[in-house]
């Protein structure tokens, strides 16, 4: 019987020894294919960038709704002006008369002050709201419309990240060779000729 249970932990031994070369055999195999895959991945991984601030400078949609916005925003600001000018042309005739008003002159002239005040308020509101509203559709649409550039140009270039770069973005180094703003800039102008 103590022969028995000498020979089994024999074979069990024998087998664990078996198992564990096997084991680091077959480990040894993977990292080999890891290593191999990695440098594939390594040679074939690229980036590329463009230049944000060129890219608003030369983009004509960027500078074409640029300046539709700004339109807009002279539009509120001078409609503003303009409630603002009637307000104060009520205001002094208010002043004109002063002592000669009667109370209920007086009453009905500070309630008038006050729902031009309201009046002045919600409408500057709104249509901040309206401006602002209108700048994110902007930039909205001229994302999307880099983005779709870069999916057809990218197509034949094959990089795994493009990226944009500004003055802001902290990159410590960035390889010349790898920066594709002119290209990016000539693709959406002559994209945007078409439209």
């Amino acid at each position: 019987m103590k022969n028995f249970s000498s020979i089994i932990s024999v074979i069990c031994l024998a087998l664990i020894g078996v198992l564990f070369f096997l084991f680091y055999n077959h480990t040894k195999e993977l990292k080999e294919i890891s290593v191999k895959t990695d440098k594939q991945t390594a040679s074939t991984f690229r980036i590329a960038y463009f230049e944000l601030d060129s890219l608003e400078a030369h983009y004509n949609y960027f500078k074409d709704a640029e300046a539709q916005v700004k339109t807009k925003e002279t539009a509120m600001n001078n409609e503003l002006a303009s409630m603002e000018k009637g307000y104060q042309k009520k205001i002094a005739e208010w002043q004109q008369k002063g002592s000669t008003m009667t109370q209920a002159e007086g009453q009905q002239a500070q309630q008038e002050y006050a729902a031009m005040q309201q009046n002045f308020q919600s409408r500057k509101q709104a249509l901040q709201e309206e401006l602002a509203k209108s700048n994110t559709e902007v930039m909205t649409d001229i994302k999307s419309r880099i983005e779709n550039y870069l999916k057809e140009y990218n197509k034949q270039k094959s990089f795994a990240f493009i990226f944009s770069y500004d003055p802001t973005t902290i990159i410590y180094y960035k390889d010349s060779a790898f920066n594709i703003t002119n290209d990016v800039i000539s693709g959406l102008n002559a994209s945007y000729k078409k439209k």
